[in-house]
């Protein structure tokens, strides 16, 4: 009896030992894919978390004036806040003017950009049939390159006519590209405009050119008036101005045909600067980054507000853009106002530079010559 007592006991023992392994085992299985299931998840989590609990930032960039990051929620109150909004509302006016110098002085197109004589520039312009009587009579500018930079040679052109003419071959196609980009964008603006829905890339890039073109709060009336061209004859008059056509140090070291300032980025000092004055003409790589720095300038600073106002006007009633108009409301743009204006219309007039007003550059590819 005792022997079969012992023998029920280590039978039972054996059970016991046996459901405890098989127990054990089922535990460290469960444990075992807990364990992974939670390293496995911990990147994913930690993505979650992070962007569910980011801290937004705010970048404040005006005029070259860059203010560090600051976290929301170091704003300790209503009191920061409206000193934030308050800095980035009251930045000096006149420099707001010029808040993408900086950025176009930087074109990386022109670090390596050929230098070229007058003679060469001339050969090559010849070779290419491209004349200024030629684009008065075609309307049309069939070139395949752009010269990045004003020849050194072209201060000693004794000849007033062929300098003046030289100066203009060379930024013509400039104004003209940079007006096709703008015109291509306007196109692309009333499609979008003229639908009922807009696709996720439509939106983008809305959005886009409503921080190019520094429109607050998508307003897109105010969009359509920015986002225009500026007509040729003016820009040639303007920069035939500020640089004496071609001759003046801004034009021959840094490449700036439209004399536009800088306080922070890199620039030649002017002479005879006043006390107080700390600004700097404005250098870019080459030639297309000034043209492209000044069309910005017109078409976002609010000194020129009337101007585009009016430049919406002669859209609205012909669709086209009369310059001899639209100088009226330059007499901002240089510290003689009123006298700058009659040196302008001067020189449109005397060179006849209206001709260039409804020239277009011929397109390189068949989807651009569609849309233009």
């Amino acid at each position: 009896m005792k022997k079969k007592n012992q023998k029920n006991f280590f039978s039972n023992l054996n059970k016991l030992i046996n459901l405890s392994s098989y127990k054990n085992f089922y535990k460290t299985c469960i444990l075992s894919i807990l364990i992974i299931c939670i390293f496995f998840s911990l990147p994913i989590s930690s993505k979650f978390i992070a962007k569910t609990l980011r801290i937004n930032k705010i970048i404040v960039s005006y005029s070259g004036i860059t203010f560090d990051q600051v976290a929301k929620d170091s704003l300790k109150n209503k009191e920061e806040k409206e000193l934030l909004k308050r800095i980035n509302e009251n930045i000096n006016n006149q420099k707001e003017m010029f808040a993408d110098i900086d950025f176009y002085s930087k074109d990386e197109e022109g670090i390596n950009a050929p230098i070229l004589n007058a003679i060469t520039i001339e050969e090559l312009f010849k070779s290419e049939g491209y004349t200024l009587e030629e684009v008065r009579l075609s309307k049309k500018v069939n070139i395949g390159f752009s010269i990045p930079r004003l020849p050194l040679e072209i201060k000693n052109i004794e000849n007033v006519k062929k300098k003046k003419e030289l100066f203009i071959q060379i930024i013509l196609p400039l104004i003209l590209e940079e007006n096709t980009s703008i015109k291509v964008d306007r196109i692309k603006l009333f499609s979008i405009l003229n639908k009922k829905y807009n696709s996720i890339d439509e939106k983008e890039w809305l959005n886009k050119k409503f921080k190019q073109y520094g429109v607050k709060n998508k307003d897109l009336s105010e969009l359509k008036i920015r986002m225009d061209e500026i007509p040729v004859s003016l820009a040639i008059a303007q920069a035939a101005k500020e640089t004496g056509w071609g001759t003046s140090r801004f034009a021959q070291q840094g490449n700036a045909l439209f004399g536009q300032w800088t306080w922070t980025g890199d620039g030649i000092k002017p002479a005879g600067l006043k006390d107080g004055q700390k600004h700097k003409v404005a250098k870019f790589k080459i030639l297309k980054a000034s043209v492209r720095a000044y069309q910005r300038n017109l078409n976002t600073h609010p000194s020129y507000s009337n101007f585009r106002n009016e430049r919406a006007i002669q859209r609205e009633n012909d669709d086209k853009l009369n310059s001899y108009k639209l100088v009226n409301y330059l007499d901002k743009y240089a510290e003689t106002g009123t006298e700058y204006i009659k040196v302008l219309k001067k020189i449109i007039k005397q060179n006849s530079l209206t001709d260039f007003d409804d020239v277009k550059i011929l397109p390189t590819s068949k989807k651009l010559k569609k849309l233009i």
